[in-house]
């Protein structure tokens, strides 16, 4: 394994445990302080796939869902106040949206990459973030999914409220994923001038 696809995988693996660790606490009544770190693993899959191709991308991909998987199960045997602090529905919802989420960045990205060179990060992490917004939010609390593991109480997040507290009525765990996903919009933005400006650097060490 080159430099270059160790820097991606520690990078990975940082953001991904950052995350795990970070979404256990609360900002404002819809955010959790991991909805501001986790949506930069998308800055390093694109990264991967523009200075090293579609196939290494997916390669720091996997290496992060691995490291996941293992945080999740960490998380599920330490027990907190009300249980796991990972209940098994998020740990299947968590790891399922990001490999969902991060694979489709990679194939979006591919496609586009000849592209101008802010369409291809733009669009294909605007579909990933959807993706793992939509997944993980409907999986970890959807009551109609709780099949999935009848024994995860999940009645606090269908608690039916305003969206944002303006909007329709919904379960909370909508407006939950509604805020979610203006962050990562708002962060994809922001991380195009870090995109562009490291594929520069990066692209010049390589050459």
């Amino acid at each position: 394994m080159n430099r270059g696809l160790i820097f991606g995988v520690i990078a990975m693996a940082t953001i991904v445990v950052a995350a795990n660790i970070l979404v256990q606490f609360l900002y404002g009544n819809w955010l959790t302080y991991g909805a501001f770190t986790y949506p930069f693993a998308f800055l390093v899959t694109d990264l991967m796939n523009r200075l090293y191709g579609a196939a290494n991308a997916r390669k720091v991909v996997w290496a992060g869902f691995v490291i996941g998987i293992a945080c999740s199960f960490i998380g599920t045997q330490i027990m907190g106040e009300f249980g796991p602090l990972v209940t098994l529905r998020i740990a299947i919802g968590s790891g399922t949206a990001y490999l969902v989420a991060q694979l489709a960045d990679v194939f979006v990205f591919d496609k586009m990459r000849n592209g101008a060179w802010w369409r291809a990060p733009l669009v294909s992490t605007l579909v990933g973030s959807t993706l793992d917004t939509a997944i993980f939010f409907s999986v970890a609390f959807s009551a109609s999914l709780s099949f999935i593991n009848p024994a995860t109480n999940v009645a606090w997040a269908n608690e039916m409220l305003p969206i944002l507290d303006a909007g329709p009525i919904a379960p909370l765990w909508v407006s939950l994923g509604v805020a979610d996903w203006f962050v990562k919009v708002a962060l994809s933005l922001v991380a195009l001038l870090p995109f562009k400006i490291l594929v520069s650097r990066l692209s010049d060490t390589r050459t």
